[in-house]
């Protein structure tokens, strides 16, 4: 499956723990994430991401067209909800296109938990 891996900076370090807990499972499956959140995962574990912009430069963005697209199977965007982000039409549009997708997506550790589940029950 194709996962995006998305964290606003107050969450880039749940977003760390949450891949770190779940590398076993991850490791399976192509990773698509934007480009600070991206290379984190890859500094701190032994998962490869295919890094796109960061996302207020656009990456938001190109990982919503990868799900218009048909190419991204779940998306894992860990939001920080009591920060306003300058790209929050942005994260609108990902959000909606994942819902007019279908497209499962976790916005906090504890949701990402159920939608890792399905990727474990998967293999």
């Amino acid at each position: 499956m194709n996962i995006a891996l998305i964290a606003h900076d107050e969450k880039k370090n749940d977003m760390i723990l949450f891949c770190k807990q779940y590398e076993d499972i991850l490791k399976h499956h192509q990773l698509y994430a934007t480009g600070t959140t991206g290379t984190r995962i890859m500094e701190h574990t032994n998962l490869q991401v295919h890094c796109m912009l960061s996302g207020p430069k656009g990456g938001d963005q190109q990982i919503g067209s990868m799900v218009a697209c048909g190419k991204i199977d779940k998306v894992f965007f860990f939001r920080d909800p009591l920060t306003a982000q300058p790209h929050e039409p942005d994260i609108g549009a990902l959000f909606r296109l994942c819902d007019v997708y279908n497209i499962p997506i976790a916005s906090n550790h504890e949701t990402g938990k159920y939608v890792i589940m399905d990727l474990q029950e998967s293999r």
